[in-house]
């Protein structure tokens, strides 16, 4: 574990002593796949977790129940506009 934590000390050195532009980089080529991946599992988990509490979406091919709106009557003003 101590030499994971020394390369890991090493490497946050080498990215704060980078100007910005290259650090911003470094940092970007990091953090997308890492935050991609982590939307990922959280997607699937989520789906997982609804599917077993019987909340998962609709299928494609159900209908979902659409109930009729009824728009609300509103008082004409003067001109007849609403």
């Amino acid at each position: 574990m101590q030499r994971i934590a020394g390369w890991w000390d090493g490497f946050e050195l080498w990215v704060a002593g980078l100007p910005f532009i290259p650090q911003f980089l470094v940092v970007l080529v990091g953090m997308v796949p890492i935050s991609f991946a982590i939307a990922f599992l959280l997607d699937r988990s989520l789906r997982a977790i609804f599917r077993f509490l019987r909340r998962a979406e609709p299928i494609d091919n159900e209908p979902i129940p659409v109930l009729p709106a009824q728009a609300p009557v509103r008082p004409t003003v003067g001109s007849g506009a609403r």
